[in-house]
């Protein structure tokens, strides 16, 4: 009967809403970079932490080229690794994970059949054509007594990317090739440098847009800059989550109050962590 009820909400699902388009920008992404910047990892699932994943089945909702994936798997029991575009470049890397499985689905619309110990979502839900669905989705993928951990651009403290960026992508970088929007990532990564390292030092100059970002810029190789840059330039779309959203999205009518976590993480993003209802 529950089985019954579970195909029938999956196919109103389906009826409501259109699917996901396959992007190939993410492919050609993950295909050009890697990211090795586990600290980062950790930082976006606060106040979890690592060991959240051990022993645990998990649904990793958004895999790209498979990096959190990995470290997830160091620990869990078993990681079931979604993604529409990248799954097959992700399953190759990790071919000798044995407790991974990958699966190419449309996180919109997605029904495994069953729920897991833990879902995750770091920087994927805020790219897809309906947030609030996909958010739907991942909570029902999640065991009464599991956890859902999302990391997602934020709204506020993003105006300078919503309404100076963002147009000019739209505009203009769209249209370039792969290739050149890499060396264009790598001119802006490169001028950056200077101020980061200069001005972004000193403390009495803290209220300048993305002071706290800029400390992480200084933490992390070249490479991984011009992935962060590369990432801004080459999303199909980005959906700015604001903070009356993410409140919505960890109501306390399904989430253990006492288990919700909505923390602002250097300015421009949340990381949302709650504990489902059992």
């Amino acid at each position: 009967m529950l089985r019954a009820l579970w195909m029938l909400r999956n196919w109103a699902i389906n009826m409501t809403f259109r699917r996901q388009e396959r992007q190939k920008e993410w492919l050609e992404q993950w295909g050009m970079f890697r990211d090795r910047a586990e600290f980062l990892f950790a930082d976006w699932i606060r106040p979890a932490t690592l060991e959240i994943f051990t022993g645990k089945d998990v649904l990793e909702c958004g895999c790209g080229g498979g990096h959190h994936t990995e470290i997830m798997a160091r620990r869990a029991a078993r990681v079931t690794a979604v993604d529409l575009n990248t799954a097959e470049l992700a399953r190759q890397r990790l071919k000798d994970r044995a407790n991974i499985e990958f699966v190419d689905a449309d996180l919109t619309t997605m029904d495994l059949g069953r729920q897991f110990d833990v879902v995750v979502c770091i920087g994927v839900i805020h790219h897809t054509d309906d947030p609030d669905q996909v958010f739907e989705v991942l909570l029902n993928h999640c065991k009464p007594g599991g956890t859902v951990i999302v990391w997602t651009y934020s709204a506020e403290g993003n105006a300078l990317v919503r309404f100076g960026v963002e147009p000019i992508r739209k505009l203009f970088l769209r249209h370039l090739s792969r290739t050149a929007l890499d060396g264009v990532s790598k001119v802006i990564t490169a001028l950056l440098y200077p101020i980061v390292h200069t001005v972004y030092r000193l403390p009495f100059l803290s209220f300048l847009p993305y002071f706290e970002y800029f400390s992480n810029f200084r933490r992390l190789s070249f490479e991984r800059n011009v992935l962060n840059v590369f990432d801004k330039l080459n999303a199909p779309q980005t959906h700015f989550t604001t903070l009356e959203t993410a409140q919505r999205w960890m109501a306390s009518d399904r989430f253990d109050p006492e288990g919700i976590s909505i923390m602002p993480y250097v300015g421009v993003s949340y990381s949302l962590v709650g504990r489902v209802r059992t």
